[in-house]
């Protein structure tokens, strides 16, 4: 299928992303292949977009334990195929997104993937 066929991430959802990443030190966004990713420096820290099934997804980093509990959770988290430390999370408005966890969630990414000088700076909730 041709990246066509991929829907358009809602642009009040990429806003509010941008609103979390877009905060952080050095952490930029940026077109994608598809969709929307955050990087700092070379890195990237979360990446949305719209599936060849119509579903809507983040992917974003984590700690190795992180990574094995939250695919044995289950919808809507998943383990993304490439990457060992990529947790991915199924963006369903139907079904709730909870934007309070996934901040928290975007905020651990960018920590694990800054420079240790720029994660210093983060205030980290709970």
């Amino acid at each position: 299928m041709a990246l066509a066929d991929r829907p358009l991430v809602p642009e009040e959802w990429v806003l509010r992303l941008d609103a979390v990443l877009g905060a952080l030190p050095r952490c930029v966004q940026e077109q994608a292949w598809t969709g929307t990713r955050w990087r700092v420096g070379g890195a990237t820290v979360a990446h949305v977009f719209g599936g060849e099934d119509q579903v809507f997804r983040i992917t974003f980093r984590g700690e190795p334990d992180e990574v094995a509990a939250f695919e044995h959770l289950g919808h809507p988290y998943f383990r993304s195929g490439w990457g060992g430390n990529v947790i991915g999370m199924v963006l369903d408005e139907e079904a709730g997104i909870d934007w309070e966890e996934l901040a928290e969630l975007l905020t651990d990414s960018y920590c694990l993937q800054a420079p240790a000088r720029l994660a210093e700076q983060v205030v980290r909730p709970g």
